[in-house]
Formats: structure tokens, sequence, C-alpha cells
């Protein structure tokens, strides 16, 4: 028997983990649901090591987010073989990888995050349900008042009734379910005046999606896959706006446009501790295997690994040929099933015909890795997904309010609700309408209450990329630390939401409310304003 809680949060990954966590902290009871078998979403089932901002390892989190990079970095130090040179950084990068100051192994986000909520668990305060999905809402007054969640290892449906629903899925399915009013894709420039917007609405103009795979490379071995079954249809395969074909190595600069080779050279010699992960400084993403490499051999004891672990998300197996939301269930199926397919064929392109630099073709050493993914298949558990389905808030987030171009580089919309910050380019991969990169200078941004409250619904939160923010600024809302943040708050409104009697607009719109939630969130280390730094 499932217990009815005071919170039910569908969706497990880095959102929802963090609505969880908060929730739990407040003394309030929940239920915490998971699609796949492991919690920690980006991190762990779409196994995509974390993009964040350059000054993350200072400021710019919450206390719990940097609580969770540094508890993996503390797993590293107690079960790995690091060398005393590595065992002694106190900004550990285990992957030594240039996409983050913090790559690591999916399994390791995995086991700091199962910690994590292992107290809560034990207390009773927690139900975690993983291996379940949100099949029907009900709803009456503006207020969501059963989700029905089916158990898809036997098929079995339970519905629980809740004071606070919160959305965590990754592609907000609540909204849909529960008939909250949300956007999808790309809205017109005349609904909010954005200037990347196009002149129509196009709802099924979504981002592209990965789903990603790890890698070792064996020299002299051989781990060539069979055949998939579209190859022929992804090797031939060139998009109108891409300089060849996708199956390789020259590719658009994400910034400029400009056709840019990448390079690919397994277990390089380089030394990781010379590896200066900074994006500000250096996208890096020119070397494919350094830049999402979660292992680094030459960080440990020798001999402890004969070869480094890479983690493939790359400009190869972006899929952007049909829409996951919006366009009904069998679309949506074929769609992951054809990113599937780009996948695996990206990996038998590498091992047997990508160019070599010793002049050679293919790289049949290039070992999949099951292991580290979990999975049968050795892809992910979860494709990689950059744009959700998004409340129809009280703020909306747009253009116009972090964009660099409009608001200047020391400019940015101060929201008096604001309840957190984050830092990213506004970065939209190529997409299901035939968009190139949209690639957008931004400043620190804000996260304004409003954009987490629905416009009309009473007792739904969004704890994820389903915010009230427009298709263009989804591109820079949508990452590992922002997520966590907008979920750790989704949690803490609405434990306080219980505890207080009150709703989530009166919150977000009385300043007296606001002012008492968010000493709330002071006390919990929610920063909710980034630093004046000028001069500095």
């Amino acid at each position: 028997m499932i217990p009815e809680p005071d919170i039910l949060i569908v969706g497990g990954g880095l959102g929802g983990v963090a609505a969880a966590l908060a929730a739990c902290r407040a003394g309030r009871t929940v239920v915490l649901t998971e699609e796949t078998d492991w919690i920690g979403g980006q991190l762990t089932s779409q196994a995509v090591p974390p993009d964040e901002h350059p000054w993350v390892e200072q400021f710019g989190t919450t206390a719990s987010y940097r609580k969770l990079r540094e508890s993996i970095r503390d797993y590293y130090r107690q079960w790995y073989p690091l060398r005393s040179e590595a065992l002694s950084l106190t900004g550990l990068n285990p992957g030594a990888g240039r996409v983050s100051k913090l790559c690591h192994e999916p399994r390791v986000a995995l086991a700091v995050m199962e910690g994590m909520l292992a107290p809560h668990l034990a207390s009773g305060r927690l139900t975690l349900l993983t291996e379940h999905w949100a099949v029907a809402a009900e709803s009456d007054n503006d207020v969501i008042t059963s989700v029905t969640l089916e158990n898809l290892r036997d098929g079995d449906r339970t519905t629980l009734h809740a004071r606070y629903v919160i959305d965590a899925t990754e592609t907000g399915e609540l909204l849909e379910l529960g008939g909250v009013e949300h956007a999808i894709g790309a809205e017109s420039r005349a609904e909010f005046g954005e200037p990347h917007a196009p002149e129509e609405a196009q709802p099924l103009n979504q981002q592209g999606i990965t789903v990603c795979f790890a890698l070792s490379h064996h020299e002299g071995e051989n781990h060539v896959i069979e055949r998939p079954v579209d190859y022929d249809f992804w090797r031939s395969y060139q998009p109108d706006f891409w300089p060849g074909p996708l199956l390789g190595f020259l590719a658009p600069d994400p910034r400029s446009l400009e056709a840019v080779p990448r390079t690919f050279v397994p277990n390089p010699e380089i030394d990781p501790l010379a590896v200066n992960a900074d994006q500000s400084a250096d996208a890096g993403d020119k070397e494919l295997w350094g830049f999402r490499r979660i292992l680094a051999r030459k960080l440990h004891r020798s001999g402890a690994f004969d070869s480094d672990i890479t983690l493939v998300n790359w400009p190869l197996n972006d899929y952007w040929l049909k829409p996951l939301i919006g366009g009904g269930r069998e679309t949506s199926a074929q769609a992951l099933a054809e990113a599937r397919q780009l996948s695996l064929s990206v990996l038998y392109w590498l091992q047997t015909e990508a160019p070599r630099q010793d002049g050679g073709t293919g790289f049949p050493g290039l070992r999949l890795r099951p292991d580290i993914t979990g999975t049968a298949d050795g892809l992910a558990k979860a494709p990689y997904v950059r744009e959700s389905r998004r409340i129809k808030a009280v703020t909306t987030v747009t253009e116009q309010d972090v964009a660099i171009d409009v608001v200047g580089p020391y400019g940015r919309t101060a929201y008096r609700d604001s309840v957190g910050v984050g830092n990213y380019r506004i970065d939209l991969h190529p997409s299901t309408g035939g968009d190139n990169y949209i690639d957008i200078g931004s400043v620190p941004f804000e996260i304004p209450l409003g954009a987490l409250v629905p416009r009309r619904v009473r007792n739904l939160l969004p704890a994820g990329k389903n915010i009230g923010t427009t298709h263009i600024t989804n591109g820079c809302y949508r990452l590992h630390p922002v997520e966590w943040n907008i979920g750790e708050v989704a949690g803490a409104l609405a434990a306080h939401c219980v505890s207080e009697g009150v709703e989530p607009h009166q919150v977000q719109g009385e300043d007296k409310r606001f002012d008492e939630f968010a000493r709330l969130l002071d006390r919990e280390g929610v920063q909710r304003h980034w630093p004046d730094v000028r001069g500095y």
C-alpha cells in the first residue's frame, strides 16, 4: 500500500530529487516517482556530465547543490586509486573533461543522491517508486485532485491524492495530463517580442534530443558492434545546414556557425591535471574525446585503468528529425527509436570508417560501456531532453530579460521574487523545425518565483525545464544547477504552503508572504541574487 503523501513528486531527475530533499527537510511526507530505475536524470539515466557556469566553485548555486558536488568528489577520494597529486586537489575533476569542472560517471552521482535520500527513506517521510510513470490526472476547481501511476514492471496502477503535486518529469507530462495551460516549441515573435523568435508560432519546432553512451578504447582489440539497422540512412544523411555528412568530424561552431573540424584521439597522453575546464575561456568542444571525458586513467595510480572513459554527446548524435512532444505517442516513440539508431550508427561509424590521424580508418578498439550506463545495450537509460512543455506562468522569462545584446554586460532583470540564480549562454541545439544552432550571449540571471507558478492551477508546481520560460530562454535555464535550484524551491514552496495553509499565488504575489518564504530559502542556503563583483 502506497501512503497518501503531503506532496507527490512525479519525476526523479535532478529537480525531483532536489524537491524531495527540500520537502522532507521541512518535515513533509513525500512520494517521489521515477520512470527509470535510476534517480538523477541528466547526471545519471541521461548520462550527461554537468554544464555549469565558470564561478560554480565560488558562488552561484544552492548549498545543497554544492553538497552534491563535493560529495561526488569525496566518493572518488574515498574509493578510487587516485594519484597523490589528484587526491590533494580541492577542485578535483574526476574525468578531467573540458565541459565541466566536475566530469564524473553516472553511477557515482547515483550513489551520492541515493545517500542524500537515504535518511528520509529510513524515517518513512519519503517513499521512492522507481519504474513508475504518470498515466492520468484529475482536477477540480483549478486543483489537481489525483494522479494515477503505472508500475512499468507489472502494469499495476495506483491512484494517489496529495495536497501538492510537483511535475519534475523531463517533458512536463503532468501539464498535459492535468490540463494545465502550457506551451511547447517556439513562440511567435509577436507573443513576447523576442528578437530570435520566428514570425509565427511553431509548436513542433523543438531542440533535438540526444541518446548518450560511454566509450573506452583498447588498442589491438575488436569491439565492433553489429551494423545498425538504420546505418545506411545515417551514413548518407546530410542536413541542409550542415557542412558535410552528419557522420563526420566537420560540424558548425555553435556560436559562429562556421564549419569547424573536430578531432578525435582516444586516450591522449596529455596529463589530465593540465586540463582547464573553463568554457568561458575555451569552449573545449573541438576535441571530442576529452570534452566529456568522465574517467581519466592518468589521474589514478599506474595500471589501475587501461583506458579513459568518455561520454558521447556530440554534434554527430543530436537527433532532430521528429519532435519528442506534441506529435502524439507514436511520433514520440519513433523519435526515440530513431535517436537510438543514430547513436548506434555514430558508434559503428567510429569503429569502422572514421578517419584516423595516422591516415587509417576506424577505431575497432572502441568499446561500448553498458556497465557505465546500466543498460543491456550500452546506451543511456533515457534520452537527454533539452526542451519540455512549459507552464503558462505568472511570470515568463524572455530573451529581453537575459540576452547580453539587449541588457548590456551589467544589466539583467532583477526580480522582486527571485528564488535563485543561474548563468549559461542561450544555447539552442539544431531543432525539429530545421534551425541550426542558436547561440546567444547571456548575463547571469535570476529565477523569479512567478516562473514557477501556473496562471490558473493552484496546487501544481514545475521542477525543471517546464517553468515559465520561452523556447529561446529555455536555452539558458535548462542546465543542471538551475534545474536543481528550481526543484529545491518547488519542494520548499509546496512544504511551506502545506505548513502555513497558503497557496503559491499568495506567496508569490504578497510581499509579506514572499519575504517570509525568502527567509526560509536564505536559511537553507539558496542564493537568490548574484553578488556585485564589478571592479574585482
